[in-house]
C-alpha cells in the first residue's frame, strides 16, 4: 500500500494562513495540514499536521480513534488529563513526544500559554 504523500522539499511555511478548526474541536484549537490526507471511514491514508492551541484553550473529554498518532510538542505547554473544567492533569513542555496505537484513549488537553504540536496520523498498511 502506497503512502499518499507528495515529495516536498524544504520550504518556509506561512504560519499566518491555512489554519482551520478540526471537526469536534473548540474554535481555539486549529490545524494546518502539511501533507497527505486521512480517510477515517475507509481506514486508509496518512497525514502530517500542526495543531495549535490558543492560550487557555482546553478540551473536555478524552479522544479515541482508529489510527496511529505520533505527537511532538514543538512549543508552549500542554497539560494532559484535565477535567471538563480544564483543571488538573500533568504538564509537558517542548521536545516531549507521544506515540499512540489505534484505540488508545488520551486527553483531555489544555494549554495555559498556547502551544504548537506536530502530529503524524496513519493507518496500519493492509
Amino acid at each position: 500500500m502506497a503512502i499518499n504523500k507528495l515529495h516536498d522539499e524544504f520550504k518556509t511555511l506561512d504560519m499566518s494562513v491555512g489554519w482551520e478548526v478540526p471537526k469536534g474541536y473548540p474554535k481555539g484549537i486549529q490545524q494546518k495540514i502539511l501533507s497527505g490526507a486521512l480517510d477515517e471511514v475507509g481506514r486508509k491514508g496518512s497525514r502530517t499536521r500542526l495543531l495549535r492551541f490558543d492560550p487557555g484553550e482546553f478540551t473536555t473529554v478524552p479522544f479515541v480513534h482508529e489510527y496511529w498518532e505520533e505527537v511532538f510538542l514543538v512549543s508552549g505547554d500542554l497539560t494532559v488529563g484535565n477535567d471538563a473544567q480544564g483543571k488538573g492533569g500533568e504538564s509537558f513542555f517542548p521536545f516531549t513526544y507521544a506515540c499512540r496505537p489505534p484505540g488508545a484513549y488520551h486527553g483531555p488537553f489544555r494549554s495555559d500559554a498556547g502551544c504548537i504540536l506536530l502530529e503524524i496520523h496513519y493507518f496500519d498498511p493492509v
